[in-house]
């Protein structure tokens, strides 16, 4: 089997599994997780600030990045309007996001995926080489920085209405 064919068996699967997660948390009732929500804002964080570096080779990497970051912090705002609190029996406190947003990252984020290995492509097709900078795009970034962004104030606008909910119902409990 030739090498390049193991990336793609090796990555395509676990891509795959990766949006499926990511798809089935958009619709239904979903628990509010505090631990799992912390550190998903912890590593969001820590991806951002690593991906800042990037602005120590190229500004315009940097600018993707922190307008994706705006951009993003804006719509997790949207998104924490647009999102229903329900308290279910079993689960405690609950919230089903809005699917509609949750679609629109994920086509992003899928749509730039594909451009990427579709430019892979071409440069492994053209087999002359490569430009030296061509992985690096403010594109990327910015797609990148939507969802940093989005989640860390999407989840900590989760865990304030969580706490809200701990203070007025305290016989509720949730995972």
């Amino acid at each position: 089997m030739p090498a390049h064919l193991t990336n793609y068996l090796i990555m395509l699967p676990l891509l795959a599994w990766i949006v499926w997660r990511r798809v089935s948390r958009q619709f239904g009732r979903q628990p509010i997780q505090r631990k799992r929500m912390i550190a998903r804002i912890a590593i969001f964080a820590v991806v951002g600030c690593l991906l800042s570096l990037a602005g120590l080779h190229s500004i315009q990497l940097l600018e993707g990045l922190l307008v994706g970051v705006l951009i993003g912090a804006l719509i997790g705002m949207v998104g924490l309007r647009l999102t229903r609190f329900e308290v279910d029996p079993v689960k405690g406190d609950c919230y089903v996001p809005n699917s509609w947003i949750g679609a629109l990252l994920t086509v992003l984020l899928l749509g730039r995926l594909l451009w990427k290995v579709m430019q892979m492509q071409q440069v492994s097709a053209a087999a002359a080489g490569y430009p030296a900078n061509y992985t690096y795009s403010p594109l990327t970034m910015l797609v990148i920085g939507l969802l940093v962004g989005y989640y860390i104030v999407y989840f900590s606008g989760l865990l304030i209405h969580h706490r809200r909910f701990q203070q007025s119902h305290p016989g509720v409990t949730a995972l």
